[in-house]
């Protein structure tokens, strides 16, 4: 249950992140002096939000299974290489093999610091 409280919680995380980048894409509109109420139509905004909502109460509620140097590592890393991954899938944007390389070793720092707990 721990580690399925984590893994829920980087994919809310790294969905949340995916949502607030689509609602600063055009024709969306954030807050604006012009026209602040066109946020409130602003949908993945808000969905991108409440996300990060939920992955806080995920991650509460793994912390109380879980050691934090261990839920911390395991929950920001893997929401950045989600993020990274899924950048490139949704946003066409650039993966570079130094981003490859990077995720990799994360993903290796991570497993060297759960092992003690498993």
């Amino acid at each position: 249950m721990k580690w399925f409280l984590l893994m829920l919680g980087i994919a809310t995380n790294a969905s949340a992140s995916i949502l607030i980048k689509l609602a600063m894409i055009p024709p969306r509109k954030f807050p604006d002096l012009s026209d602040p109420l066109a946020a409130l139509t602003n949908w993945p905004f808000w969905s991108g939000l409440g996300l990060y909502g939920a992955t806080f109460l995920l991650y509460a509620a793994a912390l109380a299974h879980v050691p934090l140097n261990v839920a911390h590592p395991v929950l920001t890393s893997g929401a950045v290489g989600t993020v990274a991954l899924l950048s490139v899938l949704i946003f066409r944007e650039p993966f570079y093999w130094s981003t490859g390389l990077g995720i990799l070793l994360v993903i290796a720092g991570v497993i060297l610091i759960t092992l003690r707990v498993s």
